[in-house]
Parts: C-alpha cells; sequence; structure tokens
C-alpha cells in the first residue's frame, strides 16, 4: 500500500537559462482567489516557533551534505500572486486600490492575516467596504486602502485578487555544521512561481526525501530529480529565506552520523581546475562526482554566480545529463575544502552551470537579515 505520508513531486529548485538570475521555484501548493470557495493544498505546520530564532553562529569546519530534503516555507502574511475582475462589476478592486503582485498582506484593518482563510474569512465579515492593509513590499511597511465589493451570491466583499500563503518541494542541502546543526540549502532563495519574487520568510521546516527517478537533462530541455517528501516528519527548521540560499537547523543528527567535516574556503582559494560534487541521484544515498571550475568571476552583484562548473564524471552525465533541476545546492569541493554549491544549469549545454562560493553563503547565513522599515 502506498504510504500516504508522502507526496509525491518533481523537484524544481534550480534556475535554468542564462536569462534567469534565480531558480525555478519550489513546487507550489496553489493560490486561492480572495472571497472564493477554492483552496490550497493543506500542509501540516508543526511547531515551528523554533523558526524564529536566530541562526547560531557557523563554525570553521563544515560537513558538506549533498542530501535532498523536503522543504515547506511560509510567509508572513499572504502574497498578492494575481489580479481577477470581479463577475459584478467587471473591475478589481485590489489592484484598483494600488495593490501589486508580489505584496505581502499582513493586516486587514488591523487584524492579523496569518493564511488565505483568514483573509477570506475577514473579508466575509467586513461591515463596510473600506479594507485597510498593512504590507510588505520591497523590504518596506506600507498602509493600502482597497475598496472591497460586496457579492450578495456569496454574502462576503471580494477584493480580486489571488494569494498564496506558503510553498513547498525538494532542494538539496549544501552543509551542516556538525556542532550545532545550523545548515544552508539550494545556494539561491525560494521565489514565488507566479511573481518570480523571492518570498518574505515567517516560518517553515524540512522534512524527509527520497530520490526516485531521474528524468536526463538535455539541450534546451533541464532535467530534474524526481522523489518524494514525507509531509508529517520534521527533520529541521528553517531562519531564513535569501537570495544566496535558505539557512535554518538540522534536528535529525541521522542526517549526517560518519559524515567527515571539511575547512571551507575563501572565495580568493577557489581556482580553474578539477573539483568534485556531492549529489543525491537516487534514493537517500549521497555520491561523488568529478566536476571541472572553468571560470571563476570577479566578485560582483550577480548572487550565485560565482564561478562556472561542467560536469565531467561519466556516471553522472549517464545518470543525469548533466545538472539537473533539484541539484541545486549540491556540494564542491576542491583541494579537499568546500568551496561552493551549484545553482544554475546552462539551458544550451545542461553539462554546465552555475556555482555560488561558500563564502557568500556562509555571509548571508550569518549577516544577511534585512530590517523592515516603514515606507516613506
Amino acid at each position: 500500500m502506498q504510504n500516504l505520508r508522502f507526496k509525491s513531486i518533481g523537484i524544481a529548485a534550480l534556475a535554468v537559462g542564462l536569462c534567469l538570475s534565480l531558480g525555478t521555484v519550489l513546487f507550489p501548493p496553489g493560490a486561492q482567489a480572495v472571497g472564493s470557495f477554492s483552496r490550497p493544498l493543506a500542509i501540516p505546520t508543526g511547531d515551528m516557533a523554533e523558526g524564529q530564532a536566530p541562526l547560531p553562529r557557523i563554525g570553521d569546519r563544515l560537513i558538506p551534505l549533498g542530501r535532498t530534503t523536503g522543504i515547506k516555507l511560509f510567509s508572513p502574511g499572504t502574497m498578492v500572486v494575481g489580479f481577477a475582475q470581479l463577475e459584478r462589476t467587471g473591475t478589481c478592486p485590489a489592484k484598483d486600490g494600488g495593490l501589486k503582485m508580489g505584496d505581502v498582506l499582513l493586516t486587514l484593518n488591523g487584524e492579523e492575516i496569518g493564511s488565505n482563510e483568514d483573509l477570506t474569512r475577514m473579508l466575509s465579515r467586513m461591515e463596510g467596504e473600506e479594507a485597510v492593509f498593512t504590507l510588505l513590499r520591497d523590504d518596506a511597511l506600507r498602509t493600502q486602502t482597497v475598496t472591497a465589493v460586496y457579492d450578495p451570491s456569496l454574502d462576503c466583499h471580494r477584493i480580486g485578487a489571488w494569494v498564496r500563503d506558503s510553498v513547498a518541494g525538494i532542494g538539496t542541502v549544501t552543509f551542516v555544521d556538525p556542532e550545532t546543526g545550523a545548515f544552508g540549502a539550494l545556494g539561491h532563495g525560494i521565489c514565488d512561481a507566479d511573481t518570480g519574487m523571492r518570498i518574505p520568510f515567517g516560518r517553515g521546516s524540512l522534512m524527509a526525501s527520497s530520490v526516485e527517478s531521474v528524468e536526463q537533462g538535455k539541450k534546451g530541455t533541464p532535467g530534474q530529480l524526481c522523489g518524494s517528501f514525507d509531509l508529517v516528519r520534521d527533520q529541521g527548521t528553517l531562519r531564513e529565506n535569501s537570495d544566496a540560499g535558505i539557512f535554518g537547523v538540522l534536528t535529525d543528527k541521522t542526517l549526517w552520523a560518519g559524515a567527515e567535516a571539511v575547512e571551507t574556503a575563501p572565495r580568493s582559494a577557489i581556482r580553474e581546475g578539477d573539483a568534485t560534487v556531492i549529489c543525491n541521484v537516487s534514493g537517500i544515498e549521497r555520491q561523488t562526482f568529478d566536476v571541472r571550475i572553468l571560470r571563476v568571476y570577479p566578485e560582483g552583484d550577480d548572487v550565485g554566480r560565482d564561478m562556472m562548473v561542467e560536469i565531467t564524471d561519466p556516471d553522472l552525465l549517464r545518470i543525469t545529463g548533466g545538472i539537473v533541476q533539484g541539484m541545486s545546492g549540491s556540494p564542491i569541493l576542491q583541494d579537499g575544502k568546500l568551496v561552493g554549491a551549484v545553482t544554475h544549469v546552462l539551458m544550451n549545454d545542461p553539462t554546465r552551470g552555475y556555482g555560488i562560493s561558500i563564502e557568500a553563503m556562509l555571509d548571508a547565513a550569518q549577516n544577511g537579515e534585512s530590517v523592515l522599515t516603514p515606507a516613506a
């Protein structure tokens, strides 16, 4: 009998093509139309209070993990991911009232919005038409007023917006600190599928996962790892979703039991030449494959593209065809030291892609939290 605790999906955590700055987002559970009867996939959240705590200080010796993990991420409110005209008026109150794609709605008329359902419930019991939202836009808090429209057929007010409060999917853990369990994964942030914007962090956790099959990458078509994750059993908590990766604390020590910690190398020590990558392309097995660092780029603002790497190992090429979606976050080692992680694949050549330096990931992990400020 199938284990119903697992949800089978395609792993989509890696950017494709030179024109994209960040990866294809993790598989979204679905959006909800505010004021309609459609519902998102229900994901158990568990006790995630620990996800609000700061990340422990990360040590100098880390375990390059290379294991896939299920990831669930919740925004602090609910994100606007689309607009729709209302049938009764032919207007879109949300858009007319100044809401924008990517806005994260935090409160409505002073009441905290914790989920899509909360927002629908608040609109359904509004007595007047004025909906005053506190929202997050471009890392700044704003206030926006929308004139909601009452729909007698549904007996509630509507604003004509599609919203999403969570995403879930599978990615690769880059490193773990054996002393504290602090981890980094993906090498890029988790973005919304519709807006392409990085999702502000509210809370989240990691779940057990397993790779069941591989769709090989081909020129013009990125491949992907296909697997499953456990929606019930958590392996750790998330603490941050940044442009340089996601970070948190692993609580399941069996994930790195018996693995050896190594030194990390500064960006200045990365050189062109032979290297290795640790990947999880079958079940829960970690394997080491040969790669070559073709170029090290000057330090700049292009997060996640510190080096170009090429898969040279015939075994990995036979299994995946090169870099595929789901390998994002796979640790890269050179001269026995952890130097970075895979982040992108080139559409015209799946054997090549980009990597982020471990220095950039660690800097984001320890110093990358943004401070929210009121908009001017």
